[in-house]
């Protein structure tokens, strides 16, 4: 390993190992003040040069003054969680800037604007500090006064960029892409960066012992959030109606409808050929997306936590009336508002029962941003199929942040529309029983509105009804009903993705998870491995369970369910689907507000494994 010759104002010079592409960047800044662009920037070009590289954005919730911290991780084994301490501090936040600096590694450099006098070189010794006139920098770009507090963080994204070597066609491309065809504020924020950049090399002689250098390793790859994904995936599969109402942290999903599905979903004619609607509230939204279903229509909507509540009753309607529909849940910290920009996996058990009565729902449990977009066109198929509120829970982590993927596969299936009888179907069928389970999966046919035939027509209830869809109390008409939907659930565990497993047949232990802890996980099983642990896992991708989540319990002397909650979520779903197992399971449960670190994983296993 290279060293780096190194002094600053209190010290002698001294050597320090060079770190190539392995290690991470925070930006403390100001929410409002232009950061999300600096810092997009700056993971772009790092991208661009082959590193692979993700972005996590903890922020306030729409509360602009407030700090923010913009993490990036270079990692050259393309690792893309959290990371336990961050290398390099921008310091650009006089609010937070003691404390950010106090937490700083020792070794590691802290770039800061030089008015900023939170920021004391002797406290911290052992810290490379570089200070930039970041005022006269702006000054000097010619910017408009009123402009100059969005483009001053584009300071540090000089600075950053000559310190570690980032290529600055890069830097200038990613500006280019980001202010696509507005050349004014292209070449603003470059002349920032660039007077930045020449600053640090001419005037900040220490050299830094963070470097990037190309790879090759992001050749073909993408860069994208979760929502978006997501988005995408609806798209392709079918979409015609979205009704919503905006919540942290699925808005972004319905921008990302409204942005795509005019450059795809148009007809001959330039007309479109879905519509997206802002309701009044959740209750309409979900109300919208029901009748829309109802119609034939391929319809969704998406929320978080507090909009899931609301959406209980129409729910069960559509679980019990049977009408598709399909409702993304990107979840975030509750109970209540609790606190919406942080990330959590708590909406697992009150979606999976959502509203009253004996009422089961499938949920797909995305963990990547490929599965964001596969479950997004899947998840109409499987409303369709099984004529049922088919929920998708991604979460905060995985749907608001910038993470790495393999381009997406086209879907090469037709769309599965179900059991729906057309007029010849049922004028050769010669008769029409809607609830009716023919074909022993507990799914019925059903006709949509307009269908010309006088068979066609049936009574759609919420209210206890039998096979005919006329109105029933009778207790052998409730309970014969209830049982085809449980069928129905039983025949949904065949038809929902598999989980993915690794069964290591050494390992005595082993991992269940689901979503976005995947990446702590995969990250913390190498750690145990290079300490010589074995480890088998399993990530859960939908509920109800499939038969392979018992199979793998069965295989292992003790399995441990890791997840983002506070009460081991999925853990109790496990326990109650094969009560028999339990003894062999445990939860380790985390709930902070943050994603999953590889360290929590390695530090519980480990611990639990040495006890």
């Amino acid at each position: 390993m290279s060293t780096a010759s190194v002094q600053d104002d209190a010290t002698a010079v001294i050597d320090r190992p060079v770190t190539v592409n392995d290690f991470s960047i925070v930006a403390a800044t100001v929410n409002g003040s232009g950061s999300q662009t600096a810092n997009g920037v700056l993971i772009r070009a790092i991208f661009k040069m082959g590193i692979p590289v993700n972005g996590k954005n903890l922020f306030p919730s729409n509360i602009s003054g407030l700090p923010t911290w913009y993490t990036i991780r270079v990692s050259k084994d393309g690792y893309s969680a959290r990371r336990e301490g961050t290398e390099i501090l921008v310091a650009f936040n006089k609010q937070t800037a003691a404390a950010d600096l106090a937490v700083l590694p020792p070794n590691g450099i802290c770039v800061y604007p030089d008015d900023l006098a939170e920021v004391d070189p002797s406290t911290r010794p052992d810290v490379i500090f570089y200070r930039l006139p970041v005022k006269d920098l702006v000054k000097q770009s010619g910017a408009d006064v009123k402009l100059r507090d969005y483009v001053a963080n584009m300071a540090y994204v000089g600075a950053i960029t000559e310190l570690l070597g980032i290529d600055r066609d890069q830097i200038k491309a990613a500006l280019e892409r980001h202010f696509s065809g507005k050349p004014k504020p292209i070449a603003l924020n470059y002349s920032v960066v660039e007077a930045a950049a020449n600053y640090t090399r001419d005037n900040l002689h220490t050299q830094s012992p963070f470097r990037v250098a190309p790879l090759n390793k992001t050749d073909g790859m993408i860069m994208l959030d979760g929502n978006a994904a997501g988005a995408l995936g609806a798209i392709f599969g079918g979409m015609t109606v979205t009704a919503w109402y905006p919540i942290t942290p699925s808005t972004s999903l319905v921008d990302a409808l409204n942005e795509r599905a005019p450059e795809m979903r148009m007809d001959a004619d330039g007309n479109p050929t879905f519509a997206i609607v802002q309701a009044e509230d959740e209750l309409a939204a979900i109300g919208m997306v029901l009748g829309a279903g109802w119609a034939g229509a391929r319809a969704m909507t998406a929320t978080s936590g507090p909009g899931i509540s609301l959406m209980a009753e129409f729910t069960g309607l559509g679980y019990f009336a049977e009408i598709p529909g399909v409702i993304w849940n990107i979840q975030r910290m509750g109970p209540s508002t609790g606190m919406p920009t942080r990330v959590s996996q708590g909406d697992l058990l009150s979606t999976y029962f959502l509203s009253h009565g004996d009422t089961r729902h499938v949920c797909l449990l995305p963990g990547s941003i490929a599965e964001c977009f596969e479950h997004g066109y899947l998840a109409f198929d499987l409303a369709e199929r099984l004529q049922t509120p088919v929920f998708v829970l991604s979460d905060l982590d995985l749907g608001m942040n910038e993470w790495m993927s393999e381009p997406f596969k086209y879907p090469e299936a037709p769309l599965d529309r179900g059991k729906v009888l057309s007029a010849d179907d049922l004028r050769q069928a010669g008769s029409f029983v809607r609830y009716a389970d023919v074909d022993g999966d507990g799914v019925g046919y059903r006709t949509l509105p307009g269908t010309d035939h006088p068979m066609a027509a049936y009574f759609t209830r919420g209210t206890g009804h039998n096979e005919n869809a006329v109105y029933s109390e009778r207790p052998d008409d409730w309970q014969k009903n209830m049982a085809r939907l449980s069928r129905k659930h039983e025949t949904a565990r065949t038809l929902v993705p598999p989980p993915v497993v690794d069964h290591r047949p050494e390992a005595k232990i082993g991992i269940i998870a689901f979503g976005s802890t995947d990446p702590a996980i995969q990250e913390g099983r190498d750690r145990l491995r290079a300490r010589g642990i074995e480890i088998s896992y399993l990530r859960v991708r939908a509920l109800p369970l499939s038969s392979e989540v018992r199979d793998f319990i069965a295989a292992h002397e003790r399995t441990y369910v890791i997840e983002l909650n506070q009460d081991g979520q999925l853990w109790r779903i496990i326990n109650m689907e094969y009560p028999d197992l339990a003894p062999k399971t445990a939860s380790i449960a985390h709930c902070d507000g943050l994603p999953l670190t590889p360290r929590f994983v390695t530090d519980q296993l480990a611990a639990r494994i040495e006890s």
